[in-house]
């Protein structure tokens, strides 16, 4: 790939005033080309003294930093103008930088400017060029905090040219900027807007002169510049623009940082600016982000959440899991104490711990989710600032019950890095999230899962979810309907203190259901239309009603799916709660059950017998996440 930085412009604004400065700040600055300038100064530089800098404080050092490595680019070309070919020319002799590979456009001022454009044309011309190339402006102050090879990755996955944008800042106009609005689901842009007012867009993704284009979009280049002879004409927004109305695809990858572009600044804009990197040198190192995720469970509907059906499901708050991320010079995932044991008292010892616990704890979650973040990042246009992290994590939820432990894990740590790297739902839609935790769990850890513990995790609360495949392909996703929390009756939890047992729930029902077996097809449809009435008795507390339909669910589940299937410890819970006169039906895949018991004398006496044969039984607490909402949670802990 060839790389060429254009430092062709004449900023003839920040230099005049640069040269009618009266201060005497800045007289080593006095016709100094703009990519020449300093990119940083010291904290004393500002109190009155001259901007005084050393080579590796300019502009164009900073990109030249960047973009030397030979293992990413086998030519960097510069091209200038004549005003400014020798103060070039001195900068490449002494920072090693090629000086053959210095492009002259020939011109000395505004006035018989060619055009960035033009000047792009004439050194692909000039130096034969064939080959992908990446262009930008040389005199852009940017934060380093991204990783170019990245971007490169990302440009050689989309196999088609591609634009880097950022997010505006809120103080700067969309007028001074080229400004993209995307297709999210493809990363395609979809408009390329030079400079326009603020009615005529709403969005604020701004692009840089910081493009990959593939060599066949290079002929486009040459034709662009005999139509547009114009150097106003011939700005690379002006050419971007034409490109993406002709139909040319133009692909978008956001980079976490800002882009001070000084060719058309004055004195005030750029000292503001380069005085800004102290603060940013300056500023406290971040704090620690805790997230919690909360259990759930699945209230109706369930499993049919995995077969394009319908459920309602419910984080519960007394039971949760919470991942922490801290600043750190490595990457660090921490172990669990208990939950990923590496030292044992005996044999014996080891034994029971693996036979109660598995062999797998949480930290094969952290690292699952960290690996798929980046690699969703990667894929879907958005560069990672350059920090690394700890992460550890805690949790009070039951293992192996089916109230959504593991996810729980996956969706905190996905939540603490979406913080940790600024990125929120403009990035990543939340509907889109829970089908990543999804994917964490079934690409990654082989985990057999549905959508429904992932989405309720996500959006929190009471949560009705329609998983039709008619949505499912139109959209990318179901439809996740929040629910009113305080409509649902008091529930009671329980679940086996020792999980082993569980059954193998899961059995050949979703394999009958692939093969297009009539009866689990039928069986889908009716946990659908379940789901439907429970909705309609929850909104009108109709509590006799949901109890019979919760009853349902499980007889119906139970018909799929067979007793020997769902185990006998489970099968013993839901006749314990039958026996009382209380619904019953599972919380999940097996080895935990929810219900409601209209008659509190048999539900003391329930709870007696749950008890007595060494199950754990508690009243559940419905979480809210829209009102008490999980920032809210973060700030307390």
């Amino acid at each position: 790939m060839i790389c060429i930085i254009i430092v062709a412009g004449h900023g003839a604004k920040l230099e005049q005033e640069i040269l009618r400065d009266e201060s005497g700040q800045f007289t080593d600055l006095i016709n100094v080309p703009k990519a020449l300038l300093p990119a940083a100064i010291q904290s004393n530089a500002s109190s009155g003294s001259n901007w005084k800098f050393s080579d590796d404080q300019r502009i164009l050092n900073c990109w030249w930093d960047l973009l030397k490595s030979r293992q990413q680019f086998k030519e960097v070309y510069l091209v200038t103008n004549a005003d400014k070919y020798k103060h070039y020319e001195r900068w490449a002799t002494a920072n090693e930088f090629p000086v053959p590979n210095i492009v002259n456009d020939g011109s000395t001022n505004a006035e018989n400017s060619i055009g960035a454009i033009a000047a792009l044309e004439l050194t692909i011309r000039s130096k034969n060029i064939n080959d992908d190339i990446l262009v930008v402006a040389g005199d852009m102050i940017f934060d380093q905090n991204f990783s170019i090879e990245q971007l490169l990755d990302y440009f050689k996955h989309k196999k088609g040219d591609l634009a880097i944008y950022y997010d505006l800042e809120e103080n700067k106009s969309t007028e001074q900027r080229g400004i993209i609005e995307i297709d999210s689901s493809s990363g395609r842009i979809v408009k390329f807007l030079e400079k326009p007012k603020p009615e005529e867009t709403a969005s604020r993704l701004a692009c840089p002169v910081f493009y990959c284009l593939c060599k066949s979009t290079l002929p486009y280049i040459s034709k662009y510049t005999d139509l547009y002879r114009e150097p106003k004409d011939r700005s690379f927004g002006c050419f971007m623009s034409w490109l993406v109305n002709e139909g040319h695809t133009l692909y978008g990858m956001k980079l976490p940082s800002q882009f001070q572009l000084i060719g058309k600044i004055d004195l005030s804009e750029y000292t503001s600016w380069i005085q800004s990197s102290i603060k940013r040198n300056e500023e406290p190192a971040l704090k620690p982000i805790t997230v919690r995720t909360y259990a759930r469970v699945g209230l109706i509907g369930n499993p049919s959440d995995g077969f394009n059906g319908k459920t309602i499901s419910l984080t519960i708050g007394d039971f949760w899991a919470e991942v922490t991320i801290k600043p750190s010079t490595k990457l660090k995932l921490n172990l669990h104490p208990l939950n990923d044991p590496t030292e044992f008292g005996s044999l014996s010892d080891l034994y029971g711990i693996s036979r109660r616990e598995g062999y797998l704890g949480g930290l094969r979650l952290l690292q699952a989710t960290c690996k798929k973040f980046y690699e969703y990042c990667s894929s879907n246009g958005i560069a990672l600032a350059r920090k690394n992290f700890s992460l550890s994590y805690e949790t009070n939820i039951p293992r192996q019950v089916g109230l959504a432990g593991s996810s729980a894990i996956i969706s905190s740590t996905f939540k603490c890095l979406m913080k940790f790297f600024n990125l929120t739902e403009n990035d990543i839609p939340k509907p889109k999230q829970p089908q990543f935790v999804l994917n964490v769990e079934e690409e990654e850890l082989h985990i057999t899962a549905g959508l429904q513990d992932r989405v309720i995790q996500i959006y929190e609360g009471l949560v009705y979810m329609d998983f039709s495949e008619e949505l499912i392909n139109r959209q990318g996703h179901g439809n996740y309907i929040p629910m009113e929390i305080n409509d649902l009756p008091p529930l009671w939890l329980a679940y086996v203190s020792d999980p082993s047992d569980s059954g193998k729930i899961h059995s050949t029902v979703k394999e009958r259901w692939r093969g297009g077996d009539e009866e689990v097809i039928k069986g889908m449809k009716d946990f659908a239309e379940i789901t439907d009435q429970a909705r309609d008795a929850i909104e009108t507390k109709n509590t006799n009603q949901l109890l019979e339909l919760m009853n349902a669910n499980f007889d119906l589940r139970k018909k799929l799916y067979t007793e020997k299937a769902l185990g006998e410890k489970n099968m013993r819970m839901i006749s314990i709660g039958r026996k009382y006169g209380s619904s019953a039906k599972f919380c999940g895949s097996g080895g935990a059950v929810v219900g409601l018991c209209l008659d509190e004398k048999k539900k003391y006496e329930m709870i007696q017998e749950f008890q007595s044969e060494g199950f754990v039984v508690c009243d559940l607490k419905p979480y809210d996440g829209a009102t008490k909402g999980s920032d809210k949670i973060e700030r307390e802990l």
